[in-house]
């Protein structure tokens, strides 16, 4: 298994502490944080490995929406509903998500089998956003939700600050640009997903009925869904007026 370009010539031990420093946690049960940070290539039956990070990836996306909705509500206690749901979206969305990981350097640390490791799976930002979460929930089921929140609140709340204004995302601009109109909600249908899993695409078709339709690719379906709406809003609208 490949240890990780920074954390070559380190200690798991070593390693470990290094990124918990990051967390600001200090680890009871480091086999949580080994289970995070392990990608599903090196899961082999019999290894020292025996789960990847999607379990530990599903708590930590509810964890972490728990944790950014309430410090939403205690950070603008004006604003309605429909704003703060744009602050989450963009707060929540895989490539925050990424952007945090690379600012911890996780991807050093992630266990993963060399020819994932060769194709460039560490600097993967789905890779890394998935782990991410999985990091999260490791930190919950460590520490409790005093652990995971304090991690959440120090690297996301510069990013909330930042966000002064709330850009609505195309899949909102769409469906409240057909709901003004009287037409059908749009529809998400997913066309093929091609590529290495490590670096997959996706493409989207986005219709509105009555309307016109577009398709979009992204890494992720999420992010195939916003390509497609935007590219539809785009063709209903050149001007950017309904933006």
């Amino acid at each position: 298994m490949s240890a990780g370009k920074a954390a070559k010539g380190k200690s798991p031990a070593a390693s470990y502490a290094e990124l918990g420093e990051r967390l600001g946690h200090r680890f009871g049960k480091p086999a949580l944080l080994t289970e995070a940070l392990t990608h599903r290539s090196a899961v082999v039956a019999n290894g020292p490995y025996k789960y990847g990070y999607e379990r530990l990836e599903f708590l930590g996306d509810r964890v972490l929406g728990l944790v950014i909705a309430d410090l939403l509500l205690e950070r603008f206690p004006n604003e309605s509903e429909g704003a703060l749901a744009r602050r989450f979206n963009a707060l929540v969305q895989g490539e925050t998500l990424a952007d945090v990981a690379a600012e911890i350097d996780l991807g050093a640390h992630l266990i993963m089998a060399a020819g994932e490791d060769q194709a460039g799976g560490r600097d993967n930002k789905s890779i890394l956003s998935d782990v991410c979460e999985a990091v999260i929930a490791a930190l919950f089921l460590d520490g409790g939700l005093d652990a995971a929140g304090q991690f959440i609140r120090r690297y996301w709340t510069p990013m909330l600050i930042q966000a002064k204004r709330p850009k609505r995302d195309g899949k909102t601009r769409l469906q409240e640009w057909a709901q003004s109109r009287g037409l059908p909600l749009p529809d998400y249908k997913m066309l093929s997903r091609e590529g290495p899993p490590h670096n997959p695409i996706f493409a989207v078709r986005v219709v509105v009925e009555g309307a016109g339709e577009a398709d979009g690719q992204g890494s992720s379906k999420r992010m195939a869904e916003q390509a497609a709406a935007d590219a539809l809003l785009l063709n209903l609208d050149p001007t950017g007026a309904a933006t």
